[in-house]
């Protein structure tokens, strides 16, 4: 479950995209529905961080096979890949008060039932599995709508430093959970560590019911769900910088997975350590992370995206090496403070790149995919390398998951974060699009269809400069499009795309972002004449 505890984390909007004016560090606090819910959900992540030292060393208590011990971290990554994209999804069309009340609840009966069970001594290997599957949904199902909901909660220019906030208290958690977790395994056992875990769900509960958020009005009815699920999908496709991000995620956690998986090996077999001892180790990672938290900042005027990101890459294959080989205890925590201060950086840099590649309108949604691929890559990976590990030993697959990493970082060649570094994705607001209309919304498919009149001179840019427009189109909504020339007057050109019903068509002019406008700028410098393109809209006959 270890990654479960920096959901919010990694997809909270970033604070280095936020063009809002600054506040000070603390002002959000002033905030008092913020500050209630910053205090819960450390008092939470400090209980999550408590109840994963207690799966994980109650799994070496029950078993020594290495591929037993790597399933715990698969069992916490496979939730966040099955389910974050349909709470995605919901996030953007139903109430997101409900949806997190329902995970925090779902949570707590989880967390209870492993409390009871490890207090009756009827915990099992596949029990342990089954509990940890349960927590990581109830926290998959909250991921989306907590980052949805930071908006609402503070003014537009506190937005900023909230998230700095939001990233200073799960690393505080992380710091003071595993330490606090392994002196109550060693004094009381699991099963108050699983307690107190449910107990501390029970706060942003109580903070989420009192809450009463104020009610928006929407000029369009909210998206059914496949149709919302279909969206996202092809927005994703569309966008060339979040596609890079997801390549570049791949390309780390598959591997990364490796020092997650093998850590409480090596601390409870390598190193003899008890639950105190391990619980010091991850702590370690977490003062790591904090450190990490500080300094981004500054390495951030030094290093752009990949430079930062081939850093972190390659100081976390030199912790896993240390993790491989390193056997006394004080030296490798150490070296594990840096893989805090990686980790970090990492989740930071690839955040930024897939917040700034979103557009609002459906943010949650292609984060969400981002969090699909995060921790699929983390569970295959933990599977893996857990496997390995039983065949050949953990310190063979750390190191075969060290060259993975080393050779990951070419990635870097091909997809680069740094592309379109001018992006803006603000929306732009459809004012002069008549929605006034007797045209049932089910109704469709429905064909839009643009025609341009170009100087032959120019009839190559302007095909070139058309290739951006079909992505703008797609991105939007658009399930098909095409552009062709009159065969009989050279330098007509009649751009057309299919949306699927007219209310998704009513959609797409509501999802224009200002680089979009910027798009299609250029698209209508090509155009001449007085008289604007001429639009047609062809809906399909009514069923009679």
């Amino acid at each position: 479950m270890t990654q479960q505890n920096e959901l919010h984390a990694a997809v909270t909007v970033s604070p280095d995209i936020d063009a809002a004016p600054a506040a000070s560090a603390w002002q959000p606090l002033r905030q008092r529905v913020f500050r209630m819910l910053w205090i819960a959900t450390v008092v939470s992540n400090v209980g999550s961080w408590m109840s994963d030292i207690g799966v994980n060393w109650t799994m070496l208590s029950l078993s020594a096979d290495p591929l037993a011990v790597a399933l715990v971290q698969a069992a916490s990554s496979l939730p966040m890949f099955l389910f974050v994209l349909p709470a995605g999804v919901l996030a953007d069309i139903v109430e997101r008060r409900k949806i997190l009340l329902f995970s925090q609840v779902w949570t707590f009966c989880a967390a209870a039932g492993l409390a009871l069970l490890s207090f009756t001594g009827n915990v099992t290997p596949e029990v342990l599995l089954a509990a940890t599957f349960l927590l990581s949904t109830g926290a998959a199902l909250s991921s989306p709508a907590f980052q949805a909901v930071v908006p609402d909660l503070v003014e537009k220019r506190e937005l900023s430093p909230a998230i700095a906030l939001n990233s200073l208290g799960i690393n505080i958690s992380r710091a003071i959970g595993p330490a606090l977790g392994g002196l109550l395994l060693s004094f009381a056992g699991p099963w108050m560590v699983f307690l107190l875990n449910a107990l501390s769900v029970l706060g942003v509960a109580f903070v989420l019911y009192r809450w009463q958020p104020q009610v928006t009005i929407q000029r369009l009815p909210p998206e059914h769900f496949f149709t919302a699920i279909r969206g996202g999908l092809r927005y994703v496709h569309a966008a060339p910088v979040l596609r890079n991000v997801l390549a570049r995620t791949v390309a780390f956690f598959l591997f990364g997975s490796a020092g997650w998986a093998m850590l409480p090996l090596v601390a409870r077999r390598e190193l003899g350590l008890g639950p105190g001892g391990y619980g010091i180790m991850l702590a370690c990672i977490g003062f790591g992370a904090i450190c990490g938290a500080m300094l981004l900042p500054k390495l951030r005027k030094r290093l752009n995206a990949d430079q930062m990101m081939v850093a972190a890459s390659l100081l976390f294959a030199v912790t896993m090496v240390a993790l491989a080989f390193i056997r006394h205890v004080w030296l490798l925590n150490a070296f594990e403070f840096f893989t805090g201060f990686a980790w970090i950086a990492v989740l930071s840099t690839l955040n930024v790149g897939a917040q700034r590649s979103a557009a609002r309108w459906v943010k949650a949604r292609a984060l969400a995919v981002y969090l699909t691929v995060f921790f699929g890559s983390m569970t295959v990976g933990s599977a893996i390398w857990g496997k390995l590990a039983s065949e050949f030993g953990v310190t063979w697959a750390l190191c075969a998951a060290t060259l993975g990493m080393v050779l990951g970082t070419a990635t870097v060649l091909r997809w680069r974060l740094e592309k379109d570094a001018a992006l803006d994705l603000d929306m732009i607001d459809p004012a002069g699009f008549a929605t006034e209309t007797a045209i049932p919304h089910e109704r469709g498919p429905v064909m839009v269809s643009c025609e341009y009149r170009v100087s032959p001179q120019d009839a190559h840019d302007f095909v070139c400069a058309m290739q951006e427009m079909r992505r703008v189109r797609r991105r939007t909504g658009a399930m098909g499009w095409a552009v062709y020339e009159d065969a009989h007057h050279p330098g007509v050109f009649v751009e057309t795309w299919v949306m699927g019903s007219w209310i998704e068509h009513l959609r797409q002019h509501e999802r224009h972002t200002v680089n979009d406008k910027l798009i299609r700028e250029r698209v209508l410098a090509f155009h001449q004449g007085d008289e604007p393109p001429v639009v047609r809209h062809l809906v399909a006959p009514a069923q009679r």
